[in-house]
């Protein structure tokens, strides 16, 4: 089956994050002034708005901080509908907003926040792997 969402084009500044998700790795930028991880790629820390940045390895690792059933959607996202969207905090500290995969969205009652859950990422193009976060069975 072919990926048929709008697939993101990686920039200067995102690209080790592409290159990460390839490999099946979850990249972050980290300060290494102030030692801490943000998410969304930027070019400036968004803490201490220094640009001394490096991108780390994180461990794919997190919970489900909130989540929302997307009952309508439009464009390329309405054959998707309806879906899970969720804000996950990561390990490393930061929070990423992502589809919510392995849950019903019939049945959000069976959703948990602070359920545990891992990154896996999909084909989108020969280049692209799109990050999306799965519950973990506990």
């Amino acid at each position: 089956m072919s990926y048929t969402l709008p697939i993101p084009q990686p920039g200067t500044h995102t690209r080790p994050f592409w290159e990460g998700a390839k490999a099946g790795k979850l990249m972050l930028p980290r300060c290494q002034d102030c030692n801490r991880v943000h998410w969304y790629p930027r070019h400036l820390c968004p803490k201490c708005h220094s640009d001394n940045l490096e991108w780390i390895e994180a461990s794919g690792e997190g919970t489900i901080h909130t989540y929302a059933v997307q009952h309508l959607a439009f464009g390329p996202w309405a054959a998707e509908a309806p879906y899970v969207t969720a804000y996950i905090d990561l390990k490393e500290g930061d929070r990423m907003l992502t589809v919510l995969r392995g849950v019903d969205a019939g049945k959000p009652q069976d959703i948990r926040i602070g359920a545990a859950v891992k990154v896996e990422f999909e084909l989108a193009n020969d280049d692209v792997h799109i990050p999306f976060w799965r519950v973990v069975e506990e």
